[in-house]
């Protein structure tokens, strides 16, 4: 039995340290394997580093050797104006926002945008049916006013008769009564007769005075009826094309909602927004590029106008060029107003002397008779040359196909 429990204990003993062995050599081997893996990424990189192409002369013997170009050119060297671009809006010089007057419903629209209009041409047709009722009511009152004026002109003539009739009486009383054939009570009655008479005749003048004044109120009222009938043609103030509607038959059409927008005129023009440390640069009057990208054009423009007022939000002000006629180009369109700034000295190669070579740009350049590629890197593009950033000096003879 002892014998027994000292061999189980012994061989615990012996398992335990087999354990530790083992864990001691798997932490071993693992740092053996991270070593080496380090070692190797470090080995690749600066393999990478070594294999970087620079600017410059390239050794590929063979291409050079077999290279021959159909053009030679020199490297130019050129002075190029750099240019900030300041983005804007294509927009009409002169254009008519069309509101209508009254409040009406649309009952038809005859234009559609691009249609060209001519000057008193019916765009809009509204609903008059209220209006000509109103109308013919404004006639009715100035023809009642008129026969009011007729009736007063024939109570002031009975009046003026009555008048003379009344007077006549009472002269001949005041005569009889001084010769003492009649009494004064006879005289009193023919003077107040008189003196009704008289009364009479100035309440039919005043009469006239107020039918008058009826008339002349009532051709008022004719004409703001027949300007508000008028309101519900709606036609086009001048020779133009139509830009934009904003209006349909059965809509309602109020005062200050606009209903179309036609462009009166067939000039156009930029606005751009310059920043503030620019507007120094920009003169009234002087000419200057835009850039239409949408067309691929750079047009002439001439600087009409300077808004002297920062837009506090962008710090930016407003800029607006006369743009020449030019087929394409429509209002709304973007276009970039092109300000010098400053002056760089640039190289300058025919696009066609580049070539690609993976994601590289290289040319051949002549040194000692014989033909070298080049790596290069280009910049911007002027016309059919690109500009040269590195890789070459200037003055070189390359050579292309």
């Amino acid at each position: 039995m002892y014998q027994d429990n000292l061999i189980n204990q012994l061989t615990q003993l012996s398992v335990a340290r087999f354990e530790s062995i083992k864990k001691q050599k798997s932490v071993a081997m693992k740092k053996k394997f991270l070593f080496v893996f380090l070692l190797s990424i470090l080995l690749l990189f600066f393999a990478c580093e070594n294999d970087k192409i620079q600017p410059g002369f390239s050794g590929d013997d063979t291409a050079r050797k077999n290279f021959d170009p159909e053009n030679m050119t020199t490297v130019e060297k050129r002075e190029i104006t750099q240019m900030y671009e300041a983005v804007g809006t294509i927009r009409p010089l002169t254009e008519s926002i069309i509101e209508s007057q009254i409040s009406a419903q649309v009952l038809k629209v005859s234009i559609v945008p691009g249609m060209a209009v001519k000057k008193g041409q019916l765009l809009i047709q509204l609903d008059a049916r209220r209006l000509a009722t109103q109308h013919k009511q404004s006639q009715e009152g100035l023809v009642v006013a008129k026969n009011n004026l007729k009736q007063s002109y024939k109570s002031m003539d009975e009046a003026k008769a009555d008048l003379d009739q009344a007077e006549a009486a009472y002269n001949r009383t005041k005569k009889l009564f001084e010769s003492g054939i009649v009494t004064s009570q006879n005289l009193e009655i023919d003077k107040s007769k008189f003196l009704q008479a008289k009364a009479r005749l100035e309440k039919s003048q005043e009469m006239e005075v107020s039918a008058k004044a009826s008339i002349r109120q009532a051709q008022e009222i004719v004409k703001e009826a027949q300007i508000a009938l008028g309101y519900s043609e709606i036609t086009s103030p001048a020779m133009g094309v139509v830009a934009e509607r904003m209006i349909d038959p059965g809509d309602l059409a109020v005062p200050g909602k606009p209903l179309l927008i036609i462009q009166t005129s067939g000039s156009l023009r930029l606005e751009a927004n310059v920043r503030e440390g620019l507007i120094s640069r920009v003169i009234l009057g002087n000419e200057y590029s835009v850039k239409i990208q949408t067309l691929g054009k750079t047009v002439p423009s001439k600087i009409e106008e300077i808004v002297p007022y920062a837009d506090p939000s962008t710090r930016t002000f407003l800029v607006k060029a006369a743009l020449p006629d030019t087929p394409g180009i429509y209002p709304g369109m973007f276009g970039r107003l092109l300000i010098p700034v400053a002056k760089d000295k640039t190289l300058l190669i025919p696009q066609k002397a580049v070539m690609l070579v993976g994601q590289l740009e290289q040319v051949y350049v002549k040194k000692d008779n014989s033909w070298q590629s080049v790596y290069i890197k280009t910049g911007k593009k002027f016309g059919e040359k690109i500009e040269v950033l590195t890789g070459l000096t200037g003055n070189e003879t390359i050579g292309y196909k």
